[in-house]
């Protein structure tokens, strides 16, 4: 009986206005090979994020979507609702 930890990006995914990247993460328990249980987790890179901690996958996506126009864009946007309330 040999168990194994295993961890992959499942779905990688780049959604609204400013093609913000949603990363899934898996987390697999094996047991010679068969499923036992599973784990999802997930995090959001936004343009300008520091990509350094992310796979090089997720971070050629990054390259590609976070152009400076959408980065500008983000960057204004954030600035405009920096004084506004929840």
């Amino acid at each position: 009986m040999a168990l194994e930890k295993q961890i992959t990006q499942d779905k990688i995914e780049v959604v609204g206005r400013f093609k913000s990247v949603q990363v899934r993460t898996k987390t697999a328990v094996l047991e010679d090979g068969v499923e036992l249980s599973a784990t999802f987790s997930r995090h959001v890179v936004h343009p300008g994020d520091d990509l350094t901690s992310e796979t090089s996958e997720v971070q050629a996506i990054c390259a590609a979507v976070h152009s400076a126009e959408v980065l500008a864009a983000y960057q204004a946007h954030i600035a405009s609702n920096s004084g506004a309330s929840d």
